[in-house]
């Protein structure tokens, strides 16, 4: 027998490859899942004694102890973990349905820094359902839950809905979000658009980041000829989800009815060069600027063809404004490490 030739051999390896990685998700998935479900068991026990025995602080020190020398190897077992399994189950009170909710899908990291941010159920499932579908690092749950992006998503004004037929245009709406938050870029409101621009590239995927999941970055200054003139786009991306361009025009000025203008242009050059109407949607274009009158906005958009959105940005003081402070932060990345061991013992 033959051996395998070896670019049969390396097609071989990637696909065995793919299959481990898949089991040990599975494995990983179904692990925490088990992890969480007896955190909630746990958490709810304590409360059932806190109601009938009236335990209380002396208890759970005991209990936490026990717990340890019981189980010696097995990390969790700290009083405050024991209050925040507390938490866990007085959030999620269904035991029947703990298992199919989006919390379950979480790290353990991942729940307590919901359950310390938030006290609106509301917001917190809304938060863990966000997470568990677009597989949130830490870092970005902890970003998205400082700069409060159950308010700023899906919000920035658009013609989307006159401009786009319905479903579309709801789809669309949720690529938006008013304000973008740019603190990352370190980067003062004092810069021209061009240094706006070039920090929002080397930043790249940060910038993908507080956009939204989907984008993938098509160029920066794309050329289009147009006729016998040349023009630039800002800044060009693809959403692979939507199957659409995004143009991203950038304005350190305060919004005015001609960057409408522009930046609809724009999108119908796209839309007519670049776009292949048989596999994509249509084109949207989305204008960031320093500072907006929304009623000016609803004007101008309400006399714009192309599907286009107006939202503000924020750098500087007004992001860091948003951001937790360093107190904070200490004690995010002290619980992060503690997370860290957690996971390293289960």
């Amino acid at each position: 027998m033959s051996d395998l030739a070896p670019d049969d051999y390396a097609a071989t390896l990637e696909d065995l490859k793919k299959h481990v990685h898949a089991a040990r998700l599975r494995v990983q998935r179904k692990a925490n899942n088990e992890l969480l479900q007896l955190w909630w068991r746990l958490g709810r026990t304590i409360l059932d004694q806190q109601a009938e025995q009236g335990w209380g602080t002396r208890v759970l020190d005991r209990l936490a102890s026990d717990l340890r020398a019981e189980f010696p190897s097995m990390k969790g077992f700290s009083r405050r973990n024991l209050t925040y399994m507390q938490t866990f189950a007085r959030a999620w009170p269904d035991a029947d349905s703990i298992g199919q909710q989006a919390v379950a899908q979480l790290p353990w990291g991942h729940v307590t820094l919901i359950l310390d941010k938030l006290t609106d159920q509301t917001l917190r499932d809304w938060y863990a359902a966000k997470a568990a579908h677009h597989g949130w690092t830490r870092a970005v749950l902890t970003h998205h839950l400082a700069t409060r992006l159950h308010e700023r998503e899906a919000a920035a004004p658009t013609n989307f809905a006159g401009a786009l037929e319905r479903v579309d245009s709801e789809l669309a709406q949720e690529l938006t979000k008013d304000p973008y938050t740019l603190e990352f870029l370190a980067i003062d409101g004092d810069a021209s658009e061009r240094e706006l621009e070039q920090r929002m590239v080397d930043r790249i995927l940060d910038t993908m980041r507080e956009l939204g999941p989907g984008f993938a970055f098509v160029g920066r200054q794309v050329h289009l000829e147009v006729g016998t003139t040349d023009f630039y786009i800002d800044l060009l991306f693809f959403h692979i989800e939507q199957l659409r361009y995004v143009v991203i025009e950038l304005k350190t000025t305060t919004f005015t009815p001609a960057d409408a203008g522009q930046l609809g242009f724009y999108v119908t050059v796209v839309d007519d060069l670049l776009r292949n109407p048989d596999k994509h949607q249509p084109t949207v274009g989305i204008l960031l600027v320093a500072g907006k009158d929304d009623t000016v906005v609803r004007y101008a958009l309400a006399s714009t063809t192309p599907p286009i959105a107006v939202s503000r940005y924020e750098l500087g003081e007004e992001a860091q404004k948003a951001l937790p402070d360093e107190e904070t932060i200490a004690r995010a990345f002290a619980d992060e490490l503690t997370r860290d061991v957690d996971a390293d013992t289960r």
